[in-house]
């Protein structure tokens, strides 16, 4: 089958043929219908996490589709269901094989590329937001916010009553944030605080910057580090500050499956009360260009590429 491999090189990916799955027991295989890219795996082939991802490793998360074949043991959708899902890699092809734990079915009426942009960014800020304690009323600054994650989460926490601060380069790039319902902001020195909750995925001065403006026994939630500098703090700086809790977020720890958090996301989605923002829509022979895009921050929100039947 065909599908996007990595090459190693500053191209990222190129076409390849490759092997069909070999689904585990509890895994469905999907004909890939749309998928949507992350800046995460952009990171992990270009080697920013340590040693780049090897030549011809087929990466990809976030897919969408329909079973072709159901998992083994009997578990999740039945053959020809419509579904959305978060493979544990491998999205980027023609077909893949998920879990049943991290499958969910879709509602007629949803768009294909709307369901592709929900998984990671919107498991992200989903499990995020879990984080915070007695949200309504609280005030939260949230760095890096218009990305997909970024969009997502601020509207999660402002329909949870938080008065969200949104740090956004450029007004173009804020714009749907303060449609949101988000105070945006475009230099986190600017931002009035101080903030009950700080959610940090910039890292290197912003870290520092946007911590400090932590209220007394406020939470940093920290889950990215997007411009690849390392955070600074000294302890001296904050030794007459009550205390605060910095909290290290990855986003596949969770005591809720894929699937169970998936279905909050479509469902909310199908409600209208949750509304994936999608910078670009591409056919998947566009790949390579769309991740340097994506890259290089001229995508805001979500990248998704389709595949024609």
């Amino acid at each position: 089958m065909k599908a996007l491999a990595a090459t190693g090189d500053r191209t990222l990916v190129r076409f390849a043929e490759t092997s069909e799955p070999t689904p585990a027991t509890d895994a469905a295989v999907i004909q890939v219908e749309a998928f949507s890219v992350n800046r995460g795996e952009i990171l992990a082939m270009t080697g920013a996490y340590g040693t780049p991802t090897v030549p011809g490793t087929v990466m990809g998360q976030d897919v969408v589709g329909r079973v072709v074949a159901a998992a083994a043991d009997g578990s999740g959708p039945a053959v020809g269901t419509r579904v959305v899902g978060h493979a544990e890699g491998g999205g980027w092809a023609e077909r893949v094989p998920v879990p049943t734990s991290a499958l969910v079915e879709l509602p007629d009426a949803m768009p294909t590329t709307t369901a592709a942009a929900l998984p990671l960014a919107g498991l992200t800020a989903l499990r995020l937001l879990r984080h915070v304690e007695a949200p309504a009323d609280k005030k939260a600054l949230i760095t890096g916010a218009s990305g997909g994650v970024g969009h997502y989460l601020v509207e999660l926490a402002t329909a949870a009553g938080i008065a969200v601060t949104a740090v956004a380069a450029s007004p173009e790039r804020g714009a749907r944030l303060a449609e949101l319902g988000a105070a945006v902001i475009h230099d986190v020195t600017d931002a009035d605080g101080p903030f009950e909750v700080i959610f940090e995925s910039v890292g290197g001065d912003v870290f520092a910057d946007a911590l400090a403006r932590i209220a007394p026994g406020g939470t940093v939630l920290w889950f990215g580090q997007a411009s690849l500098r390392p955070i600074r703090l000294s302890f001296f700086e904050y030794l007459t500050v009550s205390p605060f809790t910095l909290k290290h977020f990855p986003h596949w720890v969770a005591d809720t499956t894929d699937a169970e958090d998936l279905r909050v996301l479509v469902d909310l989605t199908a409600q209208g009360r949750l509304h994936p923002e999608i910078g670009r829509v591409a056919d998947w022979a566009e790949t390579a260009s769309v991740l340097a895009d994506l890259n290089n921050r001229r995508i805001r929100g979500n990248a998704i590429l389709t595949i024609d039947a």
